[in-house]
């Protein structure tokens, strides 16, 4: 039977790392991320996870480390943050291109300078173009059982691809939140047994991983199977989402809508920011007003399609972002949006909303002025202004 526990967002991952029992992970601690291996190494101490723990000197050791493992054949995971995604930027790329299916929590933090540990999406942003999954959540529940749905995205055959599982530093990682537990057994016939395509160390069959590939090699075509893969992975991601639910009674999709069915006003957001959301659209309609929001949780493969027939119906729409594309017409959210939408014969005017960067909070006023913001536009058609800012001071 379930369990219903009080755990950090962190200690919640933590948990399901257990449940799952990886054959390798390599990880380096760094906030807000830390505590998740912190406790997973107690499990590893205490002897219960079968789990080979490689401690190593930087995140950059700890992706190739990863990227070691997997392809010899291990279920392979880790976690990180911020600058420590950063530093793992060059191996990440090598991850997703060699198609190794290594699973791993990036908890949200800003990338520095100012020196600034709190939640920002920048990093994931950073990555987004890097050929890894991004899923994000919006809770501690989400997160844990996002953790366990990856690893049969990442190791799908119509996938194998590296899945990173993104949610808020702070606000999630270290708040504690009621959740269910699914008992050890039904999380263990859920991920099921790992099968690797290829391994290193099978002398019987031997391969060749990470070769050169140049001028006239096939690079190009390479990289181009990544990209199906890719976008191959959206059904694989709502059939697990499925599932999923089959065994724990929540289910999940690309994206999460809410109260959208008669909305005119919209608001698309990520991560943590979206309960905030769903509390102030209940406000509103008790108001009479036709609010509505959608929760993105596959940011990357981006379900364009889908979200687009699912905000057709609105008058107005507010993209919300959690980072900057200094020099950009808005941030990565609102471009994906406007972009998803700009084929529609209805052209719904979209503005951009940014907000939280570094950590700012975002309280029920804030998202209200949003909506009243979508009100005004819905009214006289016209946009006023394309890039907004959300809680900057004066």
């Amino acid at each position: 039977m379930p369990k219903t526990v009080a755990l950090t967002g962190n200690s919640a991952c933590a948990q399901a790392m257990r449940q799952i029992n990886p054959d390798v992970v390599a990880a380096y601690p760094i906030t807000p991320q830390t505590t998740i291996v912190e406790e997973f190494s107690t499990f590893v101490a205490k002897g219960l996870v079968d789990t080979e723990y490689v401690t190593v000197e930087s995140e950059h050791s700890a992706m190739s480390a990863c990227v070691g493992a997997s392809a010899a054949g291990s279920r392979v995971m880790t976690t990180t943050s911020s600058q420590g995604l950063a530093l793992m930027w060059e191996v990440l790329y090598i991850a997703s291109a060699l198609r190794l299916p290594i699973v791993m929590h990036n908890v949200n933090r800003t990338l520095s300078g100012p020196i600034n540990i709190h939640c920002d999406h920048q990093d994931s942003m950073g990555a987004r173009d890097s050929g890894w999954i991004q899923i994000f959540c919006e809770d501690a529940q989400e997160a844990y059982d996002t953790t366990i749905q990856a690893i049969r995205i990442a190791e799908d055959n119509r996938v194998r691809l590296p899945v990173m599982i993104c949610f808020d530093g702070f606000i999630i990682s270290h708040a504690i939140d009621r959740l269910d537990l699914l008992d050890d057994e039904v999380v263990k016939k859920f991920v099921g047994d790992f099968e690797p395509l290829i391994s290193l160390l099978d002398t019987e069959k031997p391969v060749t991983v990470g070769p050169f590939d140049g001028l006239y090699g096939y690079f190009f075509e390479f990289r181009r199977a990544q990209e199906l893969a890719t976008l191959g992975s959206l059904p694989v991601i709502a059939e697990v989402g499925k599932e999923f639910g089959e065994v724990s009674g929540r289910h999940y999709g690309l994206f999460e809508p809410y109260k959208l069915e008669d909305a005119e006003l919209a608001v698309v957001v990520m991560g943590s920011t979206a309960g905030t959301a769903k509390f102030v659209v209940d406000q509103l309609r008790e108001n009479g007003v036709a609010a509505g929001v959608l929760k993105i949780r596959s940011y990357r493969p981006f379900p364009a399609r889908e979200i687009a027939e699912a905000l057709s119906g609105v008058k107005a729409i507010a993209a919300m972002d959690r980072s900057l594309a200094p020099g950009a017409i808005g941030a990565p959210v609102f471009q994906e949006i406007r972009s998803a939408l700009y084929d529609n014969s209805a052209r719904v005017p979209v503005i951009d909303y940014i907000y939280g960067l570094g950590g700012r909070d975002v309280p029920p006023a804030h998202i209200e002025k949003v909506f009243s913001h979508l009100a005004q536009i819905a009214k006289s058609g016209k946009i006023d202004q394309v890039v907004n800012y959300l809680g900057l001071k004066e």
